[in-house]
């Protein structure tokens, strides 16, 4: 495995292709996105690593700033920058009740996630899916994307919908984002 991870070292998705820089999700950066386990740029410990990895796959504790008013729905897009493919991996993503204000750690999970939060189909299965980078590869970068939209999204219409056909399908104004990055490296 390290020496695939070495041979792929330079094949980076990059920033390009995320969520965060879809023309439709473009919106003033409000949102301050925090977490007790790291800070931004600064690596996630090994709990929130996946199990194939030897970690626990529970999504870690995030806090935010109050969203703007007329939010009527917060998405969360959680994405590996430097996975080796063309477009980024979706490790999360999920419609949050404007209402709370933050997410304990393991509050992500597909099977009992935290109420008001409504976990959708991400690249990987469905509900957070931790950091599992190709050993050797580097350090990977999970940025978490917060945005605040301006109305519900029909969650029935999209339960199924492939991750990135999903994003580009957003229509409702951004009233703000915000974002925060942490590393994982094998």
């Amino acid at each position: 495995m390290t020496l695939l991870g070495r041979l792929l070292r330079n094949r980076r998705a990059g920033e390009t292709h995320t969520a965060w820089n879809q023309p439709n999700l473009q919106g003033p950066e409000l949102l301050k996105l925090t977490s007790e386990g790291f800070g931004d740029c600064e690596a996630m410990p090994k709990a929130h690593g996946a199990k194939n990895i030897g970690g626990d796959n529970l999504s870690p504790q995030l806090s935010w700033s109050p969203p703007p008013p007329g939010t009527g729905q917060l998405l969360l897009v959680v994405e590996d920058l430097d996975v080796p493919l063309p477009k980024p991996a979706v490790h999360c993503v999920a419609l949050i009740d404007p209402a709370l204000e933050n997410l304990d750690t393991g509050a992500l999970g597909a099977r009992q996630p935290t109420a008001g939060v409504r976990p959708l189909r991400s690249t990987i299965g469905r509900g957070y899916q931790g950091p599992s980078p190709i050993k050797g590869h580097g350090p990977h970068r999970y940025v978490f994307q917060l945005f605040a939209l301006a109305s519900p999204v029909d969650a029935a219409s999209v339960d199924k919908a492939r991750p990135h056909a999903l994003l580009s399908s957003l229509t409702a104004p951004v009233l703000g984002r915000g974002r925060l990055t942490g590393t994982y490296e094998r």
